[in-house]
């Protein structure tokens, strides 16, 4: 039995994790929200909604006793968030962490998109992804960083992966895809330990996603 914490629970692709990870009977999660009103009805036997706040370690503490993997998909204050829950995960004795970053925190995207990326992205959003990527590589945790190509609610999976020094490919990928990605890892937790893996739908390169 494999207990699984998500964070950001009520996202788009924490819904799609969710329903993927369930599908393995041996994974139980909790799901850790802001309004845990939202989920209410996902509660089950082998699934537990709590309401709590990812910027507060005490939170994040209260609910990571018997978590065996953390998969955190936040947003807002992501800088905060990467530190407490680095700082609970500490604290519980917790290693193994899936977090859910963005393309071009490190300036890997190339070309005319990478120009394109800078201008839609810049001005807080990829300097605070990037600082929260950069706390999570620097703690002493089991982590793997996913930084996703623009997001489309496609209903597929398809996907390849780019490591971290490596150019990032492709424009665009479904969040479903991330969401498999996540599942594979929570199903093998030894794979792609300390690496940040760029996420993109083959065959999209471009100067921008094709919704664009």
């Amino acid at each position: 039995m494999t207990n699984v914490l998500v964070l950001g629970a009520n996202g788009k692709i924490a819904k799609l994790a969710t329903a993927q990870l369930l599908a393995n009977p041996d994974n139980h999660l909790t799901l850790f929200l802001r309004n845990s009103k939202r989920l209410a009805n996902a509660a089950s036997d082998r699934v537990k909604v709590v309401e709590g706040d990812a910027a507060s370690e005490a939170d994040l503490k209260a609910v990571m006793a018997d978590a065996d993997i953390v998969y955190a998909n936040l947003a807002g204050s992501i800088e905060a968030e990467a530190k407490a829950v680095v700082a609970a995960m500490d604290a519980s004795g917790l290693k193994r962490l899936i977090w859910i970053s963005t393309l071009g925190i490190y300036d890997e995207v190339p070309g005319n998109f990478g120009k394109w990326n800078h201008q839609m992205l810049d001005g807080g959003y990829l300097e605070t992804y990037g600082a929260a990527a950069k706390t999570i590589e620097d703690s002493d945790l089991d982590y793997t960083i996913i930084r996703p190509a623009w997001l489309s609610n496609n209903d597929e999976v398809a996907y390849e992966t780019t490591q971290k020094g490596e150019a990032f490919k492709g424009t665009e990928v479904s969040r479903k895809s991330i969401a498999a990605l996540v599942a594979k890892l929570v199903a093998d937790p030894s794979q792609a330990i300390h690496e940040s893996l760029g996420v993109n739908k083959p065959n999209t390169d471009g100067d921008k996603p094709a919704w664009y």
